[in-house]
């Protein structure tokens, strides 16, 4: 499912107000960072993730390799955060509030 431009813009404006949920440490990406990142989208679908100044990671480079673990598009790379999205239909929304807004 690739994100059209203006579904992007969209989400990036939503992202906006949002918390990291998932923040990653000195280790990088782990098992245990995928599997709570892959939690995450799987109840709020928009989620914002923070990397540490001490993570070995390039994201510009990685934003699309890490988003691709866990089957999620990359919305947008601003400094040490990046957010990413993935649509999730078993998620009943109550009129017109997306689920990251709950």
């Amino acid at each position: 499912m690739a994100l059209t431009s203006k579904e992007r813009a969209a989400l990036r404006g939503e992202a906006h107000h949002l918390n990291a949920l998932v923040h990653v440490g000195h280790d990088g990406v782990t098992d245990a960072i995928r599997q709570s990142l892959d939690d995450a989208l799987r109840t709020k679908e928009l989620v914002k993730i923070s990397f540490n100044k001490t993570a070995d990671v390039d994201l510009k480079k990685d934003a699309s390799t890490i988003a691709a673990s866990v089957d999620a598009e990359v919305v947008q790379v601003i400094g040490r955060t990046i957010t990413v999205y993935r649509q999730n239909p078993e998620i009943k929304q109550k009129g017109d509030v997306p689920p990251w807004r709950k």
